[in-house]
């Protein structure tokens, strides 16, 4: 991922999703990078285009060991969207990424087309609390309270269960940069952003998780009580880091309010090589494609041009409909036309874009009835023979 020079600082981030689409900036939280977006940035997959960025100091985005407020962290996300080249912007932060974009809210509403504020707050007591926290990973480290932040975090149960992605979050956060993160922990000390709550006259959703320690259903009624537009979802079972322990009802949510004020969009209409470029990759990896344009020769090359400009950067480029459909009417037409080569390039893209193995099955079975049952019968065995053991067997004698 690239770094980008930003207020002054240098920002680790990522920008993917349909070159037309609206774009959705996501703010992570103290002690963790972009990557506690994965979960939730996979349902919005081709949706929006998401912008995720390491705060300073924080994964690959150095640190600066000057003091920093929130209004520092506010205006690298403004200098983000600028250096970008993005005038308006969907916001969406957790913890102290959402006391970063209401800061943005407040600062710059001009920039703002809505906000999303999940498990933060506009005050978080006491200073000489934070002041301590700060010394003591100075001192020590992350690793040092580690498993206190991660019991604040995850609920009983979730820790318990220990998948995955709790290890890489433990992981990402022993390895914070001490000094990025006491800097951050002072600034949250020292925030207080009551006062121009009122200003954010953008519509908003603040969702608290009911099991949160940090910041609990009640610290969520008072942002929503402030901003005039605001709306509350309490999500059960949740605690602080809920967008990690359950992605799929945290972005179900984002996407309900953000579709309420997405306004009109239009088709795509001509685009450039690179912007189909980018599609093009963001789908089907990088790898492929670059081993696809290598090879492509002088005779070929103005049809890499062409696939490139309009099925990628006009089609895939049109946000009217996302990514995930996109993919399971392209797999429903290779099925339909016997295209064995395009069927299996385009099914480990469809499930990243959000199709999971129960959704591929349905499908195979409604070209079944639609596209004929040999159709349907061949489909099974290139699920097979591209996903192995992790795809389907044999659908068995006809």
């Amino acid at each position: 991922m690239p770094l980008i020079r930003a207020n002054g600082t240098e920002l680790n981030y990522d920008l993917s999703g349909p070159t037309g689409a609206p774009i959705l900036a996501l703010s992570n939280s103290l002690g963790t990078t972009l990557a506690m977006w994965d979960g939730v940035a996979a349902h919005l997959r081709g949706r929006y285009r998401i912008l995720r960025y390491d705060t300073r100091g924080h994964g690959a985005s150095p640190t600066r060991d000057a003091e920093t407020r929130i209004e520092d962290l506010a205006n690298d996300l403004i200098g983000l969207l600028d250096a970008l080249g993005i005038e308006k912007a969907h916001l969406a932060g957790l913890s102290l990424g959402g006391m970063t974009v209401q800061s943005v809210a407040a600062m710059a509403p001009e920039r703002v087309l809505s906000l999303s504020l999940l498990a933060t707050a506009a005050h978080l007591p006491s200073r000489e609390s934070w002041r301590e926290r700060a010394a003591a990973v100075r001192d020590r480290g992350t690793e040092a309270i580690a498993a206190a932040t991660l019991e604040r975090w995850f609920t009983k149960g979730f820790r318990e269960a220990a998948p995955p992605s709790l290890t890489r979050t433990r992981e990402e956060f022993t390895v914070c940069d001490r000094t990025g993160y006491a800097r951050a922990c002072e600034a949250i000390g020292d925030l207080d952003l009551r006062p121009v709550l009122g200003r954010i006259r953008v519509p908003t959703l603040v969702v608290a998780g009911r099991e949160d320690p940090v910041t609990p259903p009640s610290v969520a009624e008072e942002l929503c009580a402030s901003i005039p537009q605001a709306e509350l979802v309490l999500l059960p079972r949740a605690a602080h880091l809920f967008a990690v322990e359950h992605p799929a009802v945290t972005a179900a949510h984002l996407v309900s309010f953000l579709d309420r004020h997405r306004g009109e969009v239009a088709a795509t209409g001509a685009v450039g090589f690179a912007a189909g470029l980018e599609n093009r990759k963001a789908v089907l990896g990088t790898v492929h494609v670059e081993r696809s344009l290598a090879g492509a020769g002088p005779f070929a090359s103005a049809w890499q041009d062409f696939i490139t400009r309009t099925a990628w950067g006009e089609i895939w480029g049109d946000p009217r409909l996302p990514w995930k459909t996109r993919s399971l009417v392209t797999l429903a037409l290779m099925v339909a036309l016997g295209h064995e080569e395009e069927f299996k390039l385009h099914i480990r893209p469809a499930l990243a874009n959000g199709i999971d193995r129960d959704e591929l099955q349905a499908l195979l079975l409604h070209t079944a009835i639609y596209a004929g049952v040999p159709a349907a019968n061949g489909a099974f065995r290139w699920v097979r023979d591209t996903l192995g053991e992790e795809g389907s067997s044999e659908p068995g004698p006809r």
